[in-house]
């Protein structure tokens, strides 16, 4: 895939109807938006496109409506957010692509700003029909996807409407795109790549693909535990993922063929059973990974891991971190993921943490602030990262 994409500042917008693709899946509570981060981060395209003179058309799904308009995953509550971060009225329409969409985008004049609403209310949206797609394409000009949390969705609003209108990335997709691109492309070396999280299953094509670009693969999480168990070692009560151990095995033959050091805890924080709830205090003990004792279970990497793992974070160029590496949720076995991302924050390397967990546990420990990317994108980073083309980047059109 090319991640060289022409950019919002790459086209004439003065005047223009631009209808950009945004990321408004925020959460809410009792008619409240609890959590404005996505919002906030959307808002250095918008203005640009304000300040330059653009008559903007925002639109963003929420939730999972399914092609039915629920009243609580309406948009309204966004638009009204976006019109205190504005400091100017954001024009809330009452459909889609609908008749009231069409006349408020015919009215917008240079500068206004309106939003459609939530675009899963149309069944059509996650299909990429191409009706919705020309629909939404008739309000505009052009078409700016500023939406990375949704770019590996072939949907109307992501990657279909670019079928009838120039397409080009907003700011937080063009950041997504040459950071991640270029470490994945032409990487500072050594480049290292710690993945974690539960299931082998996840990250399959994740762990095929890396071993092809980087000079160290650190496994942590859940998984380590199958590929511990593929090595012949018992691991206890451990989450292992027996129909992925051949995999494993060749994974680990294809590391040592391509001379790429593969790393994976030499001791884990064990305990009787998985805390319930979640965040329940439980006895630990630390024991080496090769002696997890048959009535334990592994549930964090141990201090020894962690010291490793560190050294090698703080000795590259350019890391990759994706997955957490226990029961973060857990204060007790949260110490190998606060460790990595200490390592991170520590770290003269470019820093980039894929989305979704390790992403949250940076933000928590306050470190992200220290980390040189994080991905506003859970399911599309994994996709990054496995190499795969993203619908909504390869659809914009290239430099």
């Amino acid at each position: 895939m090319n991640y060289n994409k022409k950019s919002i500042e790459d086209i004439e917008v003065a005047g223009k109807r631009v209808l950009c693709r945004c990321d408004f899946n925020v959460p809410t509570k009792d008619g409240k938006i609890t959590s404005d981060k996505r919002i906030v981060a959307a808002m250095p395209t918008i203005q640009y496109l304000v300040d330059k003179g653009a008559k903007v058309i925002l639109c963003s799904h929420m939730g999972k409506p399914k092609g039915e308009w629920k009243p609580e995953l309406s948009l309204k509550i966004v638009a009204e957010r976006i019109s205190q971060l504005l400091g100017k009225e954001v024009i809330m329409a009452a459909d889609v692509a609908g008749e009231d969409s069409k006349a408020k985008a015919a009215a917008l004049q240079n500068g206004d700003v309106m939003l459609l609403e939530n675009t899963r209310y149309i069944k059509g949206e996650t299909k990429n029909d191409p009706e919705l797609s020309k629909a939404l394409a008739d309000l505009a000009d052009i078409f700016v996807n500023d939406a990375f949390g949704t770019a590996h969705r072939a949907h109307s609003s992501t990657a279909g409407v670019a079928d009838y209108l120039p397409a080009v990335c907003g700011y937080l997709v063009q950041k997504e795109v040459s950071i991640m691109g270029k470490a994945l492309a032409n990487p500072e070396r050594p480049f290292v790549a710690i993945l974690g999280g539960a299931k082998v299953s996840d990250k399959l094509n994740v762990i095929n693909n890396l071993l092809e670009k980087v000079d160290t693969l650190i496994i942590g999480g859940g998984m380590a535990y199958t590929f511990l168990a593929a090595q012949g070692y018992t691991v206890g009560k451990s989450l292992v993922d027996n129909e992925k151990l051949d995999y494993c095995k060749e994974m680990m033959a294809k590391a040592q063929a391509k001379g790429v050091k593969l790393l994976l805890p030499v001791d884990t924080a064990v305990a009787a059973s998985f805390p319930d709830p979640i965040d329940a205090e439980i006895p630990v003990d630390y024991v080496d990974c090769t002696a997890i004792p048959a009535d334990q279970m592994g549930l964090d990497i141990g201090p020894k891991a962690c010291a490793e793992f560190a050294a090698a974070a703080k000795a590259a160029k350019t890391v990759v971190w994706n997955g957490p590496m226990g029961v973060f949720e857990n204060p007790t076995l949260a110490k190998g993921t606060i460790a990595v991302a200490q390592a991170l924050a520590d770290s003269d390397a470019v820093t980039i943490v894929g989305g979704g967990d390790s992403a949250a546990a940076c933000e928590q420990l306050g470190f992200a602030d220290q980390i040189t990317h994080i991905s506003t994108g859970g399911g599309a980073s994994l996709e990054f990262l496995e190499g795969l083309e993203l619908p909504g980047i390869a659809c914009l059109q290239d430099k």
